[in-house]
């Protein structure tokens, strides 16, 4: 198969974490995704994944962040439709800046790290979310009809 034969779609997705907390994003119905989601978004052209990151929190919370730590990449792929959705994931623990008033995304909220599985999010976010704090990098790698989300075949390494 060639290259241009298909359609790859970047996204990056920045876990942003301080004294215990992370801050999320209450994202309302009408903006899909629904529900508490790390900061993230498109990658532009021609920038990189990590300039795409660094990007989207400044865009979505105000913060400029100061390091990032690459964590992993998720990717959902659609076979029969030769579609490719790639999410560089990443970790900042070090920011600087005043959250943003008016955040364009939804509600910006500071979390306890432990409890913020038991807020309303998606699936996808939850079972990527503890990746973020593990040691070493993850890939989860997700294969779907295009169709039912609850039939994706899922597999996850971490590595």
């Amino acid at each position: 198969m060639n290259w241009n034969e298909f359609e790859t779609q970047l996204y990056t997705m920045v876990m942003v974490e301080r004294e215990g907390e992370v801050l999320l994003v209450k994202r309302p119905d009408r903006k899909g995704f629904p529900g508490h989601i790390a900061p993230g978004g498109k990658i532009d052209f021609p920038e990189s994944p990590a300039e795409g990151a660094i990007r989207e929190v400044r865009e979505e919370t105000g913060l400029k962040v100061e390091r990032l730590i690459f964590k992993g990449i998720e990717e959902f792929v659609i076979p029969h439709k030769k579609f490719r959705y790639t999410v560089y994931n990443y970790i900042a623990k070090e920011v600087s800046g005043d959250l943003l008033e008016n955040p364009p995304e939804g509600e910006l909220v500071w979390v306890k790290k432990g409890e913020a599985l038991e807020l309303p999010m998606q699936s996808w976010f939850k079972r990527r979310f503890p990746y973020f704090f593990k040691a070493g990098t993850f890939e989860i790698h997700s294969k779907w009809n295009g169709e039912n989300r609850g039939e994706a075949e899922v597999s996850i390494r971490e590595l």
